[in-house]
């Protein structure tokens, strides 16, 4: 939905399952409706839709993209923004580091992402700008060396200057600005605001400008305005949270290499303080969060250094005397406190009061908890009524 004139706020379809189109167009007919009417009953209800490579695949053939149109504007809904970061099934079986596959090395992941750009600009509402987030380029363990890292972030580079392309094409023949956002994460090749200006000044500036310069017939400040404009960040709040970055000092070192935040995601990690008197049932409270679907890392902020546990599992082989460590699992974004443990609640807290004084940082907001299906008991209650909870607490936030 439209917040004033600021902000699109909506949350992600990805906590939906559905791996096909048919499905997950089921289960969005199923809650979106039922969410709307409680949330925004009179208004134009935005959604942040995600869709599997098998379901875009489905929604471009015989007239499902059209009758999805259709059924938008009967309901009063629309796309503003999509994720593009999870390709294959995302619920039920094991995602863990394969969420990360196809990497921007792959061409798989250009096709894929190249799909769901012609599929935005055309749900897309006229006079509205469109986003899709995307991976970190890759998965920082798959590629052993420095060399190795070095050359999937120069395929990645070429890679999304080909979206570039098609981005601004787009915007020429339909006058829709559509917009890449890369998001860092824990482990993925871009972790933080350090990686991300290292991508821009070392591979996405030197490689791109070039290639643009070449196609458009430009110089070198419009073709790096390129860049900038089409090429942006996926800010989780989750993500930089457990890089212990602060949401106002990450958002002044982007502001100040001029980088574009296209969306926030509105999300909330697992925070674990330790307190010696009770150390056994903090253990014992965090041993629920470990599932086997998807991955959470694990970081420890200590000698002004982040370390980084794989997974779960991985902390459970090291414990030891700990003062606090966050998780990348994301909790509901009301919670503050729950069974021993607490969230990084007050990281959305910063960034809200940082967006409501700094209104052009970003107007794409995205509630991101796709982890319903995987809560431990105590915390999951019906999914539609905790969606609601979440975005009614977040617009009295704003």
């Amino acid at each position: 939905m439209q917040l004033s004139k600021n902000f699109h706020l909506s949350y992600c379809s990805n906590i939906h399952s559905g791996n096909d189109w048919k499905s997950h167009f089921k289960n969005i007919k199923k809650y979106v409706p039922i969410i709307k009417k409680q949330v925004c009953p009179n208004k134009n209800f935005g959604l942040g839709l995600r869709l599997s490579n098998l379901a875009s695949k489905e929604l471009d053939s015989e007239n499902n993209l059209s009758n999805f149109k259709d059924w938008l504007k009967e309901e009063n809904i629309y796309i503003f923004t999509m994720n593009g970061f999870p390709y294959g099934n995302f619920h039920g079986n094991k995602v863990k580091d394969l969420v990360h596959e196809p990497d921007w090395t792959n061409q798989d992941r250009v096709n894929y992402t190249t799909r769901l750009f012609n599929q935005l600009a055309y749900l897309l509402p006229e006079k509205t700008s469109g986003g899709i987030s995307t991976s970190p380029i890759s998965y920082k363990h798959w590629h052993k060396t420095i060399d190795d890292k070095k050359t999937a972030l120069k395929i990645g580079a070429e890679n999304m200057i080909k979206i570039l392309f098609q981005l601004y094409e787009i915007e020429k023949k339909t006058n829709k600005y559509l917009h890449l956002d890369i998001e860092p994460e824990p482990d993925g090749l871009l972790e933080n605001s350090n990686d991300v200006i290292n991508f821009y000044q070392n591979y996405l500036y030197p490689i791109g400008i070039e290639k643009i310069k070449s196609k458009f017939n430009i110089n070198d400040k419009k073709a790096r305005d390129c860049i900038k404009k089409y090429l942006t960040i996926c800010y989780d709040i989750c993500h930089f949270s457990l890089a212990y970055e602060d949401p106002k000092d990450t958002f002044n070192i982007f502001n100040s290499n001029q980088i574009k935040i296209g969306k926030i995601q509105v999300s909330s990690a697992l925070k674990i303080i330790f307190n010696k008197n009770n150390e056994k049932k903090i253990w014992d409270s965090l041993e629920k969060f470990d599932e086997p679907v998807y991955l959470h890392q694990v970081t420890e902020y200590k000698n002004n250094k982040v370390k980084t546990y794989p997974d779960l599992p991985e902390l459970f082989l090291n414990k030891k005397s700990f003062k606090e460590l966050r998780a990348h699992f994301h909790v509901p974004i009301f919670l503050k406190e729950f069974d021993h443990l607490s969230s990084t609640q007050d990281q959305i807290l910063k960034v809200i009061n940082y967006i409501n004084t700094n209104k052009t940082l970003c107007d794409h907001l995205e509630i991101e908890t796709y982890t319903w299906e995987v809560l431990p008991s105590s915390l999951k209650t019906e999914i539609a009524s905790s969606i609601i909870r979440e975005i009614e607490w977040l617009k009295l936030k704003l």
